[in-house]
């Protein structure tokens, strides 16, 4: 039986939940975007995620793609439990006992391997030399957040089902993030929600704020130029080929010695 809670009226909510569930996410926002417009405009050179595959691949080959893949599950998994409402997937059939199943499932899964494939990549950057050499102080900062971010989602949602009192963040967390980008953020859902899931988000936060000034712009590049640049023409140095004789200099590997 689902449990309905009854949120705080405005009027008892304090300029600390005011500050922190109506001013931070507008914030964030923020700066995500007009961060990732200066970046694009003034550091178009350093928008790469400076990628050390050269130094060390055996690790990256492993750690990378469970990471990678960890990461997108993740991130379609709050997509559909954020933004889609709960009257909807009822509409369609889908009893909240069985969606949760899928969501802790699956959500179980894709944090796994996107804390394995994490915890990969960090034991390469800080055992393998020329990595560590090429780590910055901004990627240090990065990793932080980001693997911070995973590991309270994880931690909340493992340490809800374990102890059986999962709480239902789609009757706080989701409409809460909804009616942030209708315009009419309401804090005093966010109220409601458990301490862990409220770290989280304001653990997310601070990641999206952050994100424009990091390696983690190379997620919106698209190589489209690939597609109408002009093919490489490679030309043959061999004599037999072309109108002009190559300029007189070494002769070529395997030429029959002079004699003379």
């Amino acid at each position: 039986m689902t449990t309905h809670l009854a949120a705080p009226a405005t009027e008892t909510l304090s300029a600390l939940d005011i500050l922190l569930w109506a001013a931070v996410p507008y914030l964030s926002i923020a700066t995500f975007v007009v961060g990732h417009v200066w970046r694009y405009r003034y550091d178009k050179f350093g928008w790469t995620t400076r990628s050390s595959q050269l130094y060390e691949n055996r690790l990256l080959r492993l750690g990378s793609p469970l990471f990678h893949y960890g990461i997108l599950l993740v991130v379609l998994g709050h997509v559909g439990g954020l933004l889609i409402p709960k009257t909807w997937t009822e509409a369609v059939g889908i009893s909240e006992n069985a969606y949760h199943a899928i969501a802790v499932g699956l959500g179980a899964v894709a944090g796994a391997a996107t804390l394995t494939g994490a915890a990969i990549l960090v034991y390469r950057r800080r055992t393998v030399g020329p990595v560590f050499s090429a780590t910055t102080r901004n990627d240090k900062i990065m990793y932080v957040l980001l693997i911070g971010t995973i590991v309270l989602g994880l931690g909340t949602t493992v340490l809800g089902n374990l102890t059986g009192h999962p709480h239902d963040y789609r009757e706080t967390v989701s409409p809460w993030f909804r009616s942030i980008f209708t315009f009419q953020p309401d804090p005093a859902l966010m109220t409601l929600a458990p301490i862990g899931f409220q770290l989280h988000v304001l653990a997310a936060w601070a990641l999206f704020a952050f994100w424009p000034f990091s390696r983690l712009v190379h997620v919106f590049s698209f190589p489209l130029g690939y597609l109408a640049r002009p093919y490489i023409v490679y030309r043959s140095r061999d004599t037999g080929l072309g109108t002009h004789a190559p300029r007189r200099g070494w002769e070529p590997t395997g030429s029959t010695p002079d004699t003379r």
